[in-house]
């Protein structure tokens, strides 16, 4: 069973940064694609961004690209995902998603384990 738990989330003004992290509880990290994926109110789930095992391969959406930044550290144990200039329309809930894969997947069916999210809300 993985366990993924995320943190740092929080109410920020637009134009600010903040920064998640995501660790894997009771295991390592080291063979696990994960990403970052967000779901609004009254919205569907999207995806944000993915970092494979090894932290050669990234995607971002459209959306954020130029704005976040995730990396990994495997030997913490830790994905973090750097959000700068940050907008109301960032407001969400964001889970992070691993599968121990080389591979990594925009797709969040893809991904078996997932975190209990955490809430990011941007004011304008």
């Amino acid at each position: 069973q993985v366990h993924l738990v995320e943190s740092g989330g929080g109410l920020v003004q637009a134009g600010d940064s903040l920064e998640l992290s995501c660790t894997r509880s009771g295991g390592s990290f080291d063979f696990y694609a994960v990403a970052w994926f967000r779901q609004a109110p009254g919205k569907e789930r999207e995806f944000v961004a993915a970092i494979s095992y090894d932290g050669t391969k990234i995607n971002y959406a459209e959306s954020v690209k130029g704005r976040f930044t995730i990396s990994r550290d495997n030997a913490k144990n830790m994905v973090w995902l750097q959000m700068k200039s940050l907008k109301p329309t960032d407001t969400a809930v964001y889970s992070c998603a691993a599968r121990a894969n080389v591979f990594t997947s925009v797709e969040a069916p893809w991904y078996n384990a997932w975190g209990q999210g955490t809430q990011v809300t941007v004011s304008a």
